[in-house]
């Protein structure tokens, strides 16, 4: 462990859920049942026993019957069809409809190419109760479907506030929804809190390993939700490390190790969580450069930098028209961030770090972060969407760049306006 970082201690045709603020308290025994190998699968026999054991653990995880799905989401009509990904398709249930007392959910329906795994692996869910993680309320199988039932998070995901919204006020003009700099840093005290309690409170040491901002959804106060667990895994100490054959997750948000030689930790989370928190601040993406052998990425280089050169406080997101937030504040959350995406994993801090150091008043007691390693002259450019935000004139300049002919490359510069 980093010295640098010491341990911070850290204090039926209706269906009724209940139980929505209780903790499930299993034993670490029957946690086991659902912290899978990797190279085991269960056959659907299997499932369907850990799915009634679960919710014998769990009052709060209930079982629904397919006709109640069948009903709700209008035989899975595509009109209901809110999302997909993930080996998985997502239909949202209308506000008065067949499930219990009209609550509004999003039904999750595996598809034939999704493993008993996939499935079983988002049972983790079914334990853990904390206000930053989705809420799991129940499943369904049913011959070959297998579906999970979740809360319905009515303002959608990070991704879309940060970037989509930014899309349509150049496009278009429309006025978005706006994160505003508090609702910001809220949602980022709300992820550091969450992956705290994944990492630590839980005492199942869980990595999500798949952090990401199309995972982070919203509710009706703008309070981040962490979501999609088939990735998760759980480790057998806050130490420990994993290797897979596998790599998940999306590039930009996968830490080194993982993305180079499959090791995970919770370190893995951290190092999502440092990225995300830059694009939060930034509103930017994060690319990596692959042929020029970057491993973290334009925006945590880009933010490295400014740091060196005291400038950090232009990192800030310039569709909020400098307004609202202190220099000293953008500083430290920004630094904070930086110090959990540095390439080797021993120098980021542990999540209950994170939330300390959040909590630091001044960035003189803060680590330096280290300068990311040089990339590798001559490298061709990255294929992939790039975006740059000018801080001096308030320009928003996006290019879009791929493969293929020039005629189909665009670039727009929009000036904000007056």
């Amino acid at each position: 462990m980093n010295s640098r970082f010491p341990r911070i201690a850290s204090d039926s045709t209706e269906i009724h859920i209940q139980g929505g603020n209780q903790v499930c308290d299993v034993a670490k025994q029957a946690a086991g049942a659902v912290a899978l190998q990797e190279q085991k699968i269960l056959d659907t026999e299997d499932l369907l026993e850990l799915c009634i054991r679960t919710e014998e653990y769990c009052s709060a995880f209930k079982k629904f019957e397919f006709f109640q799905i069948v009903d709700a989401t209008d035989n899975f009509s595509e009109n209901r069809n809110v999302g997909c990904g993930g080996f998985a398709t997502i239909y949202k249930e209308p506000l008065q409809g067949q499930l219990p007392n009209g609550l509004m959910v999003a039904i999750k329906r595996m598809d034939v190419y999704a493993t008993v795994f996939d499935f079983s692996s988002e049972f983790l869910l079914a334990r853990l109760q904390h206000t930053n993680l989705i809420r799991l309320l129940g499943w369904c199988i049913h011959e070959k479907e297998r579906i999970l039932v979740y809360d319905f998070m009515h303002k959608g995901n990070l991704h879309w506030h940060i970037w989509e919204t930014l899309v349509h006020l150049i496009l278009d003009k429309r006025n978005g929804s706006l994160l505003d700099w508090s609702k910001r840093l809220n949602i980022i005290k709300g992820l550091a809190d969450g992956l705290v309690y994944l990492h630590k409170q839980s005492m199942l040491w869980i990595v999500h390993r798949d952090l990401k901002p199309q995972n982070i959804l919203l509710d009706h106060d703008m309070n981040p939700k962490i979501t999609d667990f088939g990735s998760a895994r759980t480790l057998s100490s806050d130490v420990a490390e994993e290797r897979t054959s596998s790599v998940v997750g999306t590039s930009g948000y996968k830490a080194p190790e993982y993305t180079s030689r499959g090791i995970y930790s919770l370190k893995t989370d951290v190092f999502s969580f440092g990225v995300m928190a830059l694009m939060i601040i930034s509103g930017r993406k994060n690319t990596i450069m692959e042929q020029q052998g970057d491993s973290v990425g334009t925006l945590v280089r880009d933010a490295w930098q400014l740091w060196n050169d005291g400038r950090l406080h232009e990192l800030v997101d310039p569709i909020l028209g400098g307004d609202g937030f202190e220099p000293a504040e953008v500083m430290r959350y920004a630094q904070v961030a930086l110090l959990c995406a540095q390439e080797d994993p021993t120098d980021r801090p542990t999540m209950s770090d994170v939330v300390a150091l959040l909590n630091f008043e001044s960035i003189s007691l803060l680590p330096d972060p280290k300068q990311p390693s040089d990339l590798i002259k001559g490298g061709a450019a990255s294929d992939k969407l790039c975006t740059y935000v000018s801080q001096s004139s308030r320009t928003i300049d996006i290019t879009i760049t791929s493969s293929a002919p020039m005629s189909t490359r665009v670039h727009i510069i929009v000036e904000p306006e007056t």
